[in-house]
């Protein structure tokens, strides 16, 4: 049996560089509200 089945979707976001959607991700965990972009290129390609 599925022990994973009642997971929670994880919470997305649109990066504004590439407009690709991204996952929350756990080293993001207390700073999600802040996370605007999707990769360290796509922050420096501002």
């Amino acid at each position: 049996m599925a022990r994973h089945s009642s997971r929670q979707p994880k919470p997305t976001k649109t990066c504004p560089v590439c407009q690709r959607p991204f996952e929350w991700r756990k080293k993001w965990e207390k700073v999600w509200d802040k996370v605007k972009y999707c990769s360290e290129r796509c922050r420096r390609a501002r």
